[in-house]
């Protein structure tokens, strides 16, 4: 009798496991999804170097602009446009394209310049906004005054004392 017990306690727990195995099974299998989360969308920002804050009629301002992205999708597409708000000018890209006001340009490179060139005589105030196919957008914003002739100087600023090197 002793020996049956211990058989049904067997075959009991066996049972268990197995009962147990089936429904762990059976919710990894419920919880698989056949889509696979991929992400398209990721956050960018344009990096500019340095520009003039003077420009007067007729002089061209190189502004040259660096995509800067978190994450890299290869069906993302990003586009350029321009609004000039003050003054009168026209804005290039380095592939000779002339920009039209908030009309949107497919941008082919990461790294890009753009010349800027006054036709008037006034202050030149403009916005670039690049936009990718997903709804990101990053704006930057250009202000150009023009030149007086008084500023034309010649301003030294002494930075320090300096000897001349020794041979």
């Amino acid at each position: 009798m002793n020996i049956l017990n211990n058989r049904n306690k067997r075959t009991s727990i066996f049972k268990a496991v197995a009962l147990c195995l089936i429904a762990a099974m059976s919710f990894t299998l419920v919880s698989c999804d056949d889509d696979m989360d991929i992400q398209q969308s990721y956050p960018f920002t344009v990096e500019v170097m340095p520009v003039p804050n003077k420009v007067v009629k007729g002089q061209t301002v190189e502004i040259r602009c660096e995509l800067k992205k978190e994450g890299d999708f290869s069906g993302t597409l990003y586009t350029i446009r321009y609004f000039q708000f003050e003054g009168e000018g026209s804005l290039k890209m380095d592939n000779g394209i002339t920009f039209l006001p908030n009309d949107r340009y497919l941008l082919e490179n990461e790294k890009f310049r753009l010349y800027y060139t006054a036709e008037g005589e006034e202050a030149h105030n403009f916005i670039v906004v690049v936009e990718d196919n997903f709804g990101n957008s990053f704006e930057l914003e250009f202000d150009f005054n023009n030149r007086n002739v008084k500023d034309d100087g010649l301003t030294i600023v002494p930075i320090g004392n300096f000897s001349p090197l020794l041979k």
